[in-house]
């Protein structure tokens, strides 16, 4: 084969980038803030859209109005023009004047939920809103988990059944697409045209989080639910949280103030060029590369290892590693397999990787989140061995090949070959070793940016109250997650206005690998933070440290995450008589070698998930040397001991990544982690 075949394209530096600068990166910023985008008219039919009023994208054909309230309405239009609308749900006539900036704003009153009805809006020309219900509205937020789809890359349980059986006219759906701003927005960029009803067509890519607990919530109360949908994977609470709340921690105040800075003065050199600087930096030191040509992409013998796929690299040999590793593996191809309308099946791939067979490339990925399915040329397999080489290149967090062992194969049509199992891999480059990853000046992971362009915007919509899935992004700082959360959460409340609103969160799932002894761990330090967030009023947490998974920090069961987020809210908001937490650990009392816990919420009892002994608990003395301990359940209290502890001090349940524990109430709902003692933690001072 010629050296074409394996040198480096240099397209894929902009794929790099791209992907690093992360997918839709919109700025979206105007010279004046109070500017609403173009992008407003297109959620109106077509005779309206070139009526003179405009309106932000969070009005539409098919929007949810929050019930029971006085709901504002407000827009653009000519200066000084007298703007009307009219609901046809009560037929009262409602006005305002334009200012000298065009805006205009007014409030209408909204009776209890129903619908459909329209809302006409008019300058002199009439824009009309069809269809639209009287609910409940509820934002939903956070990072991954809460963005993960039904289908795409989120491959919920059952996904195909749930987005068939999607029909739920009722519930609402708007989809915020991602941008950041240094400055607070007045609009929002929007997908799929604005609202829309529920309906396969539109459910699948959006929050399984979301619309199960939409589901849950409108089955149970046949209120109509508005959901707007504005997440962003991978992201940090700070970025969520406005700049005046968070100028007034010590933490962000110079991170604000820099954000600030650049909303006057952007910067010259573009993200785009530092990241391609540096990515080119990374190509060009990695060993596999040589004079600008892939060589190990058909690796010759030499000092490779060993390691069995699919995991992620850090729970195998590489703790703690970032950058590039070269994968390879020997596949016999029998004699009768047709060569034709091969596939090449990697599953997902934390980053990016370029793919080769017998050392000609086949394909290349960007995005952790993204199914690698490579066509093999006929003429590329032959029979008996062939070489399989994937380059994978990981910026941060977790790399590797993580999906799923089903879904590593060669396929060709019915026939199979496991690709699961032992690999060679080789190190090509630790970034360690080289200068890091550029700061990124419009990126998302930066205090305020989040907000500004997608929590502001909504701010004079009237809502019911939020939900939010987010945590895993500050695990490493969860000490200042104590007070970072709930700062976030009082910000809010403040900026749209309504009081303490419901503010409903998930607790971080298990994941990681399962500790063999009681180990410090920071996940179990940040859902910590979330439980000490529980002492602000109106707030609920969902606990799902039964239904998470080691290899996967995206957990497939979103029904039940929904539905228990669903009990929250059904319970303190809707005011139905259903158990929505699990045991709640409330005091200890030393009792010999042994420490007695009292648990709340458990008038409906105690007991093991799984019918057999407690798991999950572990006792230390004074040293703070922890111990696995024998537990038992009496009435609500739960007895706990070692032989190895003869003076306990300190009781911990569930602490780790990943726990194995099974304490639950008779409905199933799990005990949320917990310790009795105060001892620091490992993110201690973290910032």
């Amino acid at each position: 084969m010629g050296e074409a075949d394996h040198h480096i394209d240099v397209d894929c530096y902009k794929t790099y980038i791209r992907f690093l600068i992360i997918k839709n990166r919109l700025t979206y910023e105007h010279p004046q803030a109070g500017h609403y985008t173009p992008r407003s008219r297109i959620t109106f039919i077509s005779p309206f859209t070139q009526a003179k009023i405009l309106l932000p994208s969070v009005f539409g054909n098919n929007m949810v109005l929050q019930q029971k309230t006085n709901a504002a309405i407000w827009g653009k239009a000519a200066v000084g023009k007298a703007v009307k609308v009219m609901v046809s749900w009560n037929k009262i006539n409602y006005g305002a004047i334009a200012d000298a900036n065009g805006d205009w704003k007014l409030k209408v009153a909204t009776p209890g939920y129903g619908g459909p009805y329209t809302i006409t809006i008019s300058d002199g020309e009439l824009l009309v809103l069809n269809n639209v219900l009287i609910g409940d509205v509820w934002i939903c937020s956070g990072q991954s988990n809460m963005e993960m789809p039904l289908a795409g890359w989120g491959k919920i349980l059952n996904s195909e059944k749930e987005i068939a059986a999607a029909n739920y006219p009722n519930i609402r759906l708007w989809q915020a697409e991602h941008i950041t701003s240094n400055f607070p927005l007045n609009d929002a960029k929007v997908a799929n045209g604005g609202w829309q009803e529920c309906s396969p067509k539109y459910i699948a890519e959006f929050s399984a989080t979301a619309y199960f607990f939409a589901r849950e919530v409108y089955e149970k109360t046949k209120i109509p639910i508005g959901l707007i949908h504005s997440s962003w994977g991978g992201t940090i609470a700070e970025a969520w949280t406005s700049a005046e709340s968070l100028k007034k921690m010590a933490d962000f105040s110079a991170a604000v103030d820099q954000v600030q800075k650049l909303a006057k003065n952007p910067s010259a050199i573009s993200d785009e060029e530092r990241l391609l600087n540096w990515v080119k930096i990374t190509t060009d030191k990695d060993s596999g590369n040589q004079n600008g040509t892939m060589k190990w992409a058909l690796p010759e013998s030499g000092n490779w290892k060993s390691m069995t796929l699919p995991t992620l690299w850090e729970d195998d040999a590489l703790k703690d590693f970032d950058g590039v590793v070269w994968f390879t593996k020997k596949v016999i191809i029998p004699e009768d397999w047709k060569t034709e309308g091969v596939k090449l099946n990697l599953g997902t791939i934390d980053d990016n990787d370029i793919s080769f067979i017998n050392g000609v490339k086949v394909g290349e990925t960007t995005g952790y989140n993204v199914e690698r399915i490579y066509d093999v040329p006929a003429n590329l397999l032959k029979t008996g061995e062939n070489i399989i080489t994937v380059r994978v290149f990981d910026s941060g967090g977790g790399g590797g090949l993580y999906g799923h062992a089903k879904d590593l194969n060669l396929t060709n049509g019915t026939e199979k070959i496991s690709l699961a199992g032992e690999w060679k891999y080789k190190v090509g480059l630790d970034f360690k070793n080289i200068a890091p990853k550029p700061y990124e000046e419009n990126g998302p992971n930066r205090p305020t940016v989040l907000y500004n362009a997608m929590i502001h915007p909504y701010q004079q919509f009237a809502i019911k109250g939020a939900i939010w899935y987010q945590g895993e992004s500050n695990a490493g700082r969860a000490y200042q997650y104590r007070t970072l959360f709930p700062t976030m959460i009082k910000d809010w409340r403040q900026k749209w206005g309504q009081g303490d609103f419901p503010f409903y969160f998930v607790q971080l799932a298990n994941y990681m690998q399962i500790d063999n002894t009681p180990s410090a761990s920071a996940w179990a330090e940040l859902r910590e933070a979330q439980q000490k967030t529980l002492a602000l009023p109106n707030t609920g947490m969902a606990t799902i440290i039964d239904i998470g998974d080691a290899k996967d920090i995206h957990p497939k069961n979103k029904q039940e995450v929904g539905r228990r987020l669903a009990l929250i809210a059904l319970a303190k908001t809707y005011g139905q008589k259903v158990n929505y937490s699990g045991p709640v650990y409330q005091s200890n009392k030393i009792e010999g070698k042994q420490m007695l816990l009292t648990f709340g919420n458990s008038g409906n009892g105690l007991k093991t998930a799984d019918g057999g002994v407690l798991k999950g608990f572990a006792i230390a003395g004074a040293d703070q040397k922890f111990y696995w301990a024998k537990a038992s359940i009496k009435g609500n209290q739960i007895i706990v001991s070692s032989d190895q502890v003869a003076n306990p001090v300190a009781v911990r349940y569930a602490w780790g990544n990943n726990p194995v524990c099974n304490l639950v109430s008779n409905d199933g709902l799990p005990a949320s982690p917990f310790r009795t003692d105060t001892w620091q933690g490992i993110t201690f001072g973290k910032k």
